[in-house]
Order: C-alpha cells, then structure tokens, then sequence
C-alpha cells in the first residue's frame, strides 16, 4: 500500500464531528450550579474560566459538534490510533473470548489526553488567551497541555499532585520540555496553596487542591484561562474520536463488543470508548456492558455518594452533581495518580445511576500484576492507570472460560507506562503494597458536603 493510499485511507477514518451523548440521554442531567448562589451557572459565569466555544460545548444537547480543521490537522499525526485483536492474551488466558483493545500510547504525550488538550488549547489561541493554568496527577494531562501550548503557542502553567511530582521526574521533564512550568501541589504560589500547607506542611496533594491553585491562578489575570482534563462534558467530548473511531475499525474486523471496559478517574478516556456505543444502544443499537474499572484507594463510583459536590478542594469551582468521596477526600499515595480525583464526571455519574454502566474497584497490586500479564503476551506496558482496566479485563475472561462463552471484550489501553517504570521497579522489587479502601476516609470527605435545596 502507498503512503498516499494509506494516508486517504487514514482521513477518511479520522472522525470529523465528535459525538455528544447529551442528546440522547433518557434523561437531562442536573443542571451545574454557582459555587457562590447555589444557582444553575451562565455562560457568563464561566467567562472567567474557558473561552466562549468551550462553553458553548459544555452546555450543548447538539449530537454532532464538528471538529475544526486546525484541531484535525494536529490530530492527523498519530490518529486514527491503532485497534488491536489481543490473539496472544488470549491464547495465554486460554479464554473463548475475542479480546480486542484501542491503543492510545500512540499519541505524542503517550496516552489519550491530546484528544481535548489540542481543542481546549486551540479554543483559548482563537480566542486570543495567551495563558492557561491547569493541573495534573500522574502528568499525563499536564504533558498533554504542554504538547499543546507549544503547538499554538501558549503559556502553561501546571500544578501537579506533589506525590506525583516526586514519584514521575520524567513527566515533568516531559512539560518543560515542551515550555511548560510544572509547580508541585500545594505550594507557595497561590492564597489556596499556602492555606493547605500551613495546616500540613508535608501534604501529599491532591486534584482537588491542585484544581484550587490552578483555578485561583486563572480567575486573578485576564489573560489567563482554566483548562481541566477531565470530569466536564467538553471534555467527554473531545474524547469521543476514540470510540468512534473503534466503531469503524470493530465493524472492518466483523466485530461488535459485548462489554466494554475502561479505567475511570474523571472518566474522560472511558467515556471516550463508551460514549458512542451507549449512544447508539440508546438510539435503538445493539446493547453493551459497560464496566468502569477504578482503584480501590479513590473508590469514587463504587463506595462515593451521587450528590452536589465542588470540583476543587478549594470550592472555587463550580458544583456539579456527581459520584463524589467529597472535594476534601485527599487519597493514599498509590501510583496511579490520574485516577485519584475524588469525583466523577457528571454524565458517566448519570449513566451509572441509570443503569447503563457497571463498575469495579481493585488494589494496585492486582493491577500491576495484570499490566504485567497483559505487556508479556502484547508487547506493550501499560500505564499504572490502564492497568485496572487490564485486570477487569482479566477476569472477564477468565470468567468467559469457565462458562465457555465466547464474548467479545473491547477496552481502552489509554496510555503505555514508559515513564512509569519506577513504579513498576519498586513493585518488581517488593516494594509496594496494597492500601485497601478508605472506608473512615470517605465517610470524613462527605460529611462537608454542601448543602444543596
């Protein structure tokens, strides 16, 4: 095939719209809320924070929402991202079950955060922003906005989780690289920061706080804007060329998935696999399982409340309803730092109350040694993140075994673990241990929820 050929090819499969699953909803979700009236948010309200074409999206019901060329020609570098059949994973499980997954290392920051960092930053450039601030777990984001910024020339600033920031150099050697300044979270630039490290000068961090400095940050200058990576419906949006995409590729290898797993922090990379195959079950398709897959140490969806809750340690954000441990819930120290947000993206909190997805939580050793499992038979090591959907997938098959049922398993592989292989050292090594639920956690960060008629 010439590269002519497999580049027409290769356009013709790049999605030109993402999909919007607020339009096919069975019912609306609640409305988003003024932190300071507790009254549904405008546009207006939201100026501050994200330019105009961002917030029109966060609040659209419109199923298709084009995606600009600009956003497109960056795409076309690494996208449509690959979608394999694991024939040796399934031979090692000895499972009847076809196991096919969507790989989104491919991207140049490693996983399947440029799928929004791209749009977001190309909104905020068109818009004449020159500045954004924003924050980061495991660095995944933060390296995706840098990537970003340097493509359409804007200032970034990122605040990252400090267990993060100590456990994962190279992702902020990553950022810097690309002209981004990378602050470990709480720190002593921001009013929020100093708050949270005179109360507990050796603080961990944690999205919430981090989401407070950076927003702090973005609301004192005019020229800076707020960009989140997850959690907000734009951003689920943004995601949806993965799904699509699979969508066509499933249907070129004669294939339509029976469960569909995902790991889940926000819920951006799950709702970017899921999203257009529960849209179109709702429109009459075939149905699918749908599994989000989530630590046991940030048990948003399976131990979390489904109620109003800030998005941001510092309650500058605006509330939203959600699965949520509580916007002070502050987890354990486990490695998979970009699932330790303690919400969840209002639309995947309305579709598990729905019914429409299930959910799961392990502990990082399991998940470590299935990332392992998966990159002997496959080739690829996966993020500590992606591992949880690894393990799912894991036990789906194994279970496929037992019953003899031959299922067809799709999940997301969001991103490889090549800058995580200290944490994969330090599990080799024994070092690492499992850090069970946070039961007394939980119940602490939920008792201040706000109070909302």
């Amino acid at each position: 095939m010439s590269e002519t050929t497999k580049y027409l090819l290769d356009e013709a499969r790049l999605p030109r719209t993402w999909y919007n699953i607020n339009a096919d909803l069975p019912q609306p979700l609640a409305p988003v809320l003024n932190p300071a009236t507790k009254q549904p948010v405008s546009a207006d309200d939201l100026a501050p924070l994200f330019p105009r074409a961002v917030i029109e999206q966060e609040m659209s019901a419109e199923r298709e929402i084009e995606i600009p060329e600009p956003v497109r020609d960056a795409y076309r570098q690494w996208r449509p991202s690959p979608l394999y059949r694991a024939r040796r994973l399934e031979q090692a499980l000895d499972t009847p079950a076809r196991i096919f997954y969507k790989y989104e290392g491919v991207s140049p920051a490693g996983s399947h955060k440029p799928n929004t960092a791209i749009p977001q930053a190309f909104y905020n450039y068109a818009e004449g922003v020159r500045r954004i601030t924003t924050e980061t777990g495991a660095g995944q984001w933060g390296s995706s906005l840098a990537l970003a910024g340097a493509l359409f020339d804007l200032e970034i600033e990122v605040f990252m989780v400090a267990v993060s920031y100590h456990q994962k150099p190279y992702r902020r050697a990553f950022m810097e690289s690309f002209g981004a300044r990378c602050t470990a979270s709480p720190s002593e630039r921001t009013e929020y920061g100093r708050s949270v490290l005179a109360k507990d000068p050796q603080s961990t961090g944690s999205l919430g706080i981090a989401i407070g400095e950076a927003v702090e940050m973005a609301v004192a200058r005019d020229d800076t804007h707020y960009a989140l990576g997850s959690v907000l419906n734009h951003v689920m949006l943004h995601q949806t060329v993965i799904g699509l995409e699979a969508m066509e590729q499933m249907a070129m290898a004669d294939a339509y998935p029976d469960t569909i797993i995902a790991c889940t922090g926000g819920g951006s990379n799950f709702a970017g696999l899921v999203f257009p195959y529960l849209g179109a079950a709702l429109r009459g398709g075939p149905s699918v399982e749908a599994i989000a897959v989530e630590p046991l140490a940030c048990p948003t969806l399976t131990q979390g409340r489904f109620a109003y809750d800030y998005g941001d340690s510092a309650q500058l954000a605006p509330l939203t309803k959600m699965h949520t441990l509580g916007s002070g819930f502050v987890p354990r120290g486990f490695h998979a730092g970009g699932l330790r947000y303690h919400g969840m993206a209002p639309q995947v909190s309305h579709l598990k109350e729905l019914g429409y997805i299930d959910a799961r939580a392990y502990d990082q050793l399991e998940c470590f040694a299935a990332g392992l499992q998966f990159a002997r038979a496959e080739g690829i090591i996966p993020a500590p993140e992606a591992t949880h959907a690894v393990k799912a997938v894991l036990d789906e098959a194994a279970a496929c075994r037992r019953d003899g049922t031959a299922k067809t398993i799709l999940f997301n592989l969001s991103g490889h673990g090549n800058f995580d292989m200290q944490a994969y050292t330090d599990y080799l090594a024994g070092k690492l241990t499992d850090l069970g639920g946070s039961s007394d956690e939980v119940a602490t960060a939920l008792s201040g929820l706000p109070h909302v008629e």
